[in-house]
Parts: structure tokens; C-alpha cells; sequence
């Protein structure tokens, strides 16, 4: 398999949006620095829906999506809870948790939630199946100046990142749109079919950062 491999020491910016299809962020090594910051024009979202694959074998807790806004560093994050077995989303700094899913390590998972300021109700689809619908946080829009990071959780706005919190694995697909997804367009991304890219954080043209060695890589896939 022919591969390209970004090795990134320092920092590096892309200089303009990229098309990553068939790519994917290798998370290496284990430390308090390597990650992306996804760059979005867009500053007050009144509802979200994040999608992401990941493929890790971590047997701690890990971050797999933050956004932080100034007043909120967890306006919008996505925690995987090792000692509770549980997928964490936060909205505005409030948490739901989602145990009982078949998280297994060293595959590939598909993962999207989605988050409505009217109703104030959160759902994660894990590979394809829906979760129950949770109340979490109605009324108040993420507003701000928006920081989007993978591979680190953020204890404030762009920083405070924990060693033990952060990404090793690989990290594809990365989608958020400024609304909430239809369950047949969630199916429609799990299954890689024709869906419409995400209106904030479209992997086909993304706008990013990398920070530390973090590497860009052809997408492992099994093969039959």
C-alpha cells in the first residue's frame, strides 16, 4: 500500500483547505502536546452534529472531540470514560453519559452526536445505532470564539492539556455540521455512502493545524 506520511515535529499549518479523503491523523505517541486545531469561521451555534472515526487501543480515558469557547472549555466535547465504560458528551460544560457500548479496541468505530438548543436533548449513534435522547443543556447557544482540538482535551480555552487524557490511535472522517442530523443521513455517513459534508468541518476541505508529531496517512482498511 502506498502511503503518505506527514511527520510533523513542530507546527505545521495547511495552507489552504485540504481534501482528505482516503486519510486519516495518526496519533503516535503519548504526550501532552501533539494535536489538531480544526479551524472554523463560524462563532454561535444554536445546534451540533459532530461525526468522527477512531481506532485506538487505549485502556484509559481519552478525548475523541473538544470545543471550547472562552467562558465554556467544554462547550462541546466528547470523553471516553474508561473506569465507567461510557461515551461523555458535554454541552456547555454539563454532561449526559452513554454506557453498554460495544467499545472495543484495535477497529475502526463510527461515532456522531448530536445537541439542540430548543429541546436541550443530546444522542450519540455509536457504528449506526442510536442511543437514547438525554436532556443536557437548553436555551443558551455555544457562543464565542470558537477552538476545535483532537488529540487533546482542553482545560481551557486552546490549552490545559492532560498527558493522561489525551488521543493515541488514528482519528478519519471528522464532520460537524451546524445542525442535527437526520438518522438516515447519520446511516448514510456510518455505511460511507453519498451524504452531504458537514457545513462547519467538512473532511473533504478541511482547514487545520498541526501541532507536535501528529502524521497525515493513507486510511488502513481491512481487506477481504
Amino acid at each position: 500500500m502506498k502511503s503518505l506520511i506527514v511527520v510533523v515535529m513542530l507546527t505545521t499549518c495547511a495552507a489552504s483547505p485540504q481534501d482528505l479523503s482516503g486519510k486519516m491523523f495518526t496519533f503516535p505517541q503519548q504526550n501532552n502536546r501533539a494535536h489538531v486545531r480544526l479551524k472554523t469561521s463560524q462563532q454561535d451555534f444554536r445546534a451540533l452534529t459532530v461525526c468522527h472515526r477512531s481506532f485506538t487501543d487505549l485502556k484509559r480515558d481519552h478525548i475523541l472531540f473538544s470545543l471550547a469557547t472562552p467562558s465554556n472549555s467544554n462547550s462541546f466535547l466528547i470523553f471516553w470514560d474508561e473506569t465507567n465504560k461510557e461515551i461523555e458528551p458535554h454541552v456547555v460544560d454539563m454532561k449526559v453519559e452513554y454506557g453498554g457500548l460495544d467499545y472495543k479496541r484495535n477497529m475502526w468505530h463510527s461515532i456522531c452526536t448530536t445537541w439542540d438548543s430548543d429541546s436541550g436533548l443530546v444522542q450519540v449513534w455509536f457504528d449506526g445505532r442510536p442511543t437514547i435522547r438525554r436532556f443536557i443543556s437548553a436555551g443558551s447557544n455555544i457562543r464565542g470564539s470558537v477552538i476545535i482540538i483532537i488529540g487533546q482535551e482542553q482545560d481551557s480555552h486552546g490549552g490545559g492539556f492532560d498527558v493522561k487524557q489525551s488521543f493515541i490511535g488514528m482519528m478519519s472522517d471528522v464532520h460537524m455540521w451546524d445542525y442535527t442530523l437526520s438518522s438516515c443521513e447519520i446511516q448514510n455517513y456510518v455505511d460511507e455512502l453519498n451524504f452531504t459534508p458537514g457545513n462547519v468541518l467538512n473532511w473533504r476541505a478541511l482547514d487545520f493545524q498541526i501541532f507536535d508529531k501528529v502524521l497525515i496517512e493513507d486510511k488502513q482498511t481491512v481487506c477481504h
